[in-house]
């Protein structure tokens, strides 16, 4: 049995974790971020040795594995979820072609970097510098992502900040997924070897 799909599920459990925080702060207002605080540091993680690393390990990614197993079987309860996560990566492909947007979230990351490093890349400055990146770059292009709510929460402008940032690092997750060849196609065709690689990587 091939093994190229355990790394690609890594990057795919990824954007699904970043969604799932997504969903859960459009929803409660607040993020989980034990499972918010891994996808974000990916972001500032461009030099990385492996797809685990990007992430801090696999453990930290056990909250979008399972999101991922449960959808792969048919169990998922959030049927946004998948909706968002096929809009995302829509969206990647669209920003992956577009070389100065690129070079913008790639100089504006780079110029956030410092501060993550302080303070952390979950703090509330450190979020707010991020969405406001996405709210100047990505969230310029087509298909925009729209994040389905609790109206209360998503008038809150920290509440948003955090949801722009966790946008940043679904596609920052949908682009290193297509970078280790991961497709739409697997979704329809290769359902039953991404499932054995997210069992594998499961504890």
């Amino acid at each position: 049995m091939s093994h190229s799909y355990d790394d690609r599920v890594l990057a795919l459990a990824g954007l699904a974790q970043a969604l799932q925080q997504v969903r859960r702060i459009a929803e409660t207002g607040q993020s989980e971020t034990d499972a918010a605080q891994p996808v974000l540091d990916s972001v500032f993680r461009i030099d990385a040795d492996s797809t685990e690393q990007i992430y801090g390990g696999r453990r930290a990614l056990e909250p979008g594995l399972r999101a991922l197993a449960d959808y792969l079987s048919n169990r998922g309860n959030d049927p946004l979820l998948p909706r968002l996560a096929l809009a995302t990566v829509q969206l990647e492909r669209r920003f992956s072609s577009e070389s100065n947007t690129l070079a913008a979230v790639a100089n504006g990351i780079a110029s956030i970097a410092p501060q993550a490093e302080a303070q952390g890349s979950a703090h509330p400055d450190v979020l707010a510098a991020l969405g406001g990146l996405y709210a100047d770059t990505i969230s310029h292009l087509r298909p925009r992502i729209m994040v389905q709510g609790n109206p209360h929460y998503l008038g809150q402008p920290g509440v948003v900040s955090e949801i722009r940032a966790l946008l940043l690092a679904a596609v920052r997750s949908a682009m290193l997924w297509r970078q280790l060849g991961g497709s739409q196609w697997q979704f329809l065709l290769a359902r039953r070897a991404l499932a054995e690689a997210v069992d594998r990587q499961l504890p």
